[in-house]
This record gives C-alpha cells, structure tokens and sequence, in this order.
C-alpha cells in the first residue's frame, strides 16, 4: 500500500518520464505537421484549455487583488526582460573566449530575450500552491509585453532588419490567453456552489495538459535534423543552461525573501517561476520571423529547444521541495502573528 501511495504521489514524475521515453522512440507523432497537429493542439487547444482551467478555478476576487500588487510585477518584468538579458550578454563576453560554437552562443542570447511563457510557470506555481494569479497576470502581461519588447532587444544584442508581425502575435495571445480567462471566469460566476461543493482536481487536468506540451516539445526537439553540431558545445550548452536556472531561481528566490522585499510565500513561488520561465510557444515563431533567411537559424534554435524542457523538468523536480518550504514558511509566520498569552 506504502509503494501504491507513493506511485500516486509521484505520478507526474513518472509521467515526465513515459512521455519523454514515448517522444525518443516515435518523436513523428507529437513533431510540428505530425498526426497530433501540435501547432493546433499545443499552440492554442493546450494553452487555451489551461488559461480556462485557471479562470474557473481562480476565485475572481484574487484575480482582483493580483492585479494590484504593483511591486511584484514590476520586479518579475523587470528581471525577466532587463536583468536577464544584460546579464546574459555579460556572461557571454567570457564565454565567447571558449571554444563553444557561436551561433549556440547567439541562441543563449535570444532564450534570455524572451517572454515568460503563457502555461509552464503557472501550472509549477500551481501544483506549489503559490500566487496562481500573480503568476497568470505576470505570464499574460509579460507575453503582452514580449510582442513589443523581446523584437527590440533580439535587434539591440543580435541584430535584425525583419519586421515583425505585431498585430497576428498580439491576435493570438489574446485568443489563447485572454478570452478563455475571461470565459472560466463568466462560467464560475454560474457554477460557483457546485464548484465548491464537487471540488473538481484542477491541478490534475492541468497537470495533464503539462505533459501533453512536454511530449510535443521532446517530439520537436528529438525530430530536429541532425545540424552541423559538435557534441562538446551541445552538453557545454545543456549545463549552462541549467547552471542559469538554478542561478537565476537562487537569486529570485534570495531576493524576494529578503527582510525588507514584502512578499509573502505565495508570492516568492510565483516570482522564482515567472522571472526565469521563457516561453518557447512564442519564442520560436519569433524566431523564425525576426531571423528569417538567416543560413544559422536552426542553431540559434537549439538552446531555446533545450531550455524549454529543462526549465519544466527543474521546476517539476523542485515543486515537492519549494511547497515544503513553503507551507513551513507560513506556518512559522502565521506562529510569529499569534498575539502572546500573558503568564
């Protein structure tokens, strides 16, 4: 019964697993243009699906509450769209005097120019049982912003004379991302009661989902023609990548648990997803526009490929440890709160 208990528990773990091992053996199926037709199913069902699931579950007055606290949004856009990129670019100065190759370089660069993605960041902070709704206002708002902003700065770090389609982008955030908030949101109002009373396991569809894009993203990855690619620089690449991560998740994590940061638990959950998340569904497409005719493409591709999947491996390894940390953190805070007995 122990093992069948923890089978239970583990479960998305072990899901991780089957459909990463399923991508590796048929990576066809779930591939761009493959039967499961993941630029439909991925790109707008999957996201769209998630984005509802949070409307619904999401108490509106939460919603309401996110939207004003002011100071952990700008903190999560500021990190994600200017201190990530500068220190990037300053990190590959050094780097740059390796013999890495360079177009995997330029590929770091771009990761670190990108938006937070629109799912991963709000279903880990999810299953922690963080800020759900700063986390869905921070990954809309800065997918809203990464339209305009992460086009300027692949031209500031890289350079470019495409132009970019704003209006088509913008268009499919909003379809995606927006209306079916705003619809879960409409439907609750009217369903509220039997909600609260059935308690439907949002957290397990969302799960569920999660792994849907995992194995999708692994069928592109493993589908990708082999490119003219030394393995030193691709396992050099795949260890920076998580040494970023964890650097940039420590550093988020120091910060807004600082005495003076005014964040609570929550909030430091939602803040270590959302600032070091990047967002693939969107980073690729924009790519593809921004760089288009360049001989290098499929290179600068690569770490954006790479770090999709590691940063929801990484962050669905640390959800056990960031939720016991968590929930012991308010414990003690709620003790520190209690008015003293007098003896």
């Amino acid at each position: 019964m122990g093992l069948l208990d923890r089978l239970k528990k583990e479960w998305f773990i072990l899901g991780i697993i089957l459909v990463i091992t399923a991508a590796k053996w048929e990576p066809f199926i779930g591939e761009k243009g493959g039967p499961l037709k993941p630029e439909i199913t991925i790109t707008y069902i999957a996201v769209s699906t998630i984005f509802f699931n949070s409307g619904l579950s999401l108490k509106t007055e939460e919603l309401t509450n996110a939207l004003m606290h002011v100071k952990l949004h700008l903190f999560v856009q500021l990190f994600t769209l200017v201190f990530f990129p500068t220190a990037i670019w300053l990190f590959l100065q050094v780097l740059s005097l390796t013999p890495v190759n360079e177009w995997l370089l330029k590929g770091l660069q771009t990761v670190s120019c990108m938006p937070p993605p629109v799912s991963s960041a709000v279903i880990l902070t999810k299953a922690v049982g963080g800020n759900e709704a700063a986390a869905i206002f921070n990954s809309a708002f800065g997918s809203f912003l990464g339209i305009v902003v992460t086009p300027l700065l692949l031209l500031l770090f890289l350079g470019s004379s495409s132009s970019v389609p704003f209006t088509s982008i913008f268009s499919q955030l909003f379809m995606t991302v927006v209306v079916p908030l705003i619809i879960g949101q409409i439907v609750r109002r009217y369903i509220k009661d039997w909600l609260e009373r059935k308690k439907p396991p949002f957290g397990a569809i969302s799960s569920c989902v999660l792994l849907m894009i995992i194995y999708t993203t692994f069928c592109d990855t493993f589908s990708n023609p082999n490119i003219d690619l030394d393995t030193f620089s691709l396992v050099v690449i795949v260890f920076i990548i998580f040494f970023i991560q964890l650097a940039f998740m420590l550093l988020t994590f120091l910060f807004s648990t600082s005495k003076n940061s005014g964040f609570t638990p929550a909030d430091t959950v939602a803040i270590v997803f959302c600032s070091t998340h990047k967002s693939l569904t969107l980073g690729i497409p924009m790519l593809k526009i921004v760089f288009a005719g360049y001989e290098h493409l499929s290179l600068i591709s690569v770490p954006l490929l790479i770090y999709h999947p590691a940063q929801i491996l990484l962050g669905s390894v640390l959800v056990p440890t960031i939720k016991s940390w968590m929930l012991s953190r308010q414990k003690a805070l709620k003790l520190t709160r209690q008015p003293k007995v007098p003896l």
